[in-house]
């Protein structure tokens, strides 16, 4: 079992109708050296300018991506290659990265290797500490810059940290 620390970037609110622009994950591991990026050319006429921003990307950018069959291929190679036993999908927002990241998974190889469930960095944090008022954020070393490895990163880095200050987590 291992925790892979996921990030999206996207250039809408759901998956289909919008596309998932790139994915980032982290082997939540010491040393952080096992990642994982891919950009993915757009599966949808449909695009919201102001959501593709957030990633840096544009437009015409995205549409020399890659194939996204080819990239979530890729994505589930590396975590065959460096998880051994479950692979535990964990991101800052689960909601929303779980749906792209499975989505994808689903349409373009008919299986999830995270399976159906995610884990939400936030409330881990927030149950650790016993208040839903705090936020994890400050536990982050690497700056959050939209680029999907850094941020998986830092949120992975957030992770281990909470590990030292207790959280009972198998890495």
């Amino acid at each position: 079992m291992a925790y892979v620390m996921v990030d999206v970037e996207s250039d809408g609110p759901i998956p289909g109708d919008y596309s998932m622009i790139c994915v980032g994950a982290v082997l939540v591991q010491e040393g952080l050296r096992e990642t994982f990026y891919g950009r993915l050319r757009p599966i949808s006429e449909h695009w919201i300018p102001e959501a593709l921003a957030v990633s840096g990307f544009s437009r015409a950018e995205t549409l020399s991506f890659d194939d996204p069959k080819a990239v979530m291929e890729t994505f589930a190679h590396w975590i065959a290659k460096n998880v051994k036993g479950r692979a535990l999908f964990v991101s800052d927002n689960n909601g929303f990265d779980f749906a792209f990241v499975s989505w994808y998974f689903w349409h373009f190889t008919g299986a999830n290797p995270f399976g159906h469930s995610s884990t939400n960095l936030g409330s881990l944090y927030k149950g650790l500490v016993k208040d839903t008022f705090q936020n994890f954020k400050h536990l982050r070393q690497t700056a959050h810059t939209h680029h999907p490895v850094d941020d998986a990163k830092g949120n992975a880095e957030a992770l281990l940290a909470m590990k030292a200050m207790g959280l009972k987590i198998a890495l």
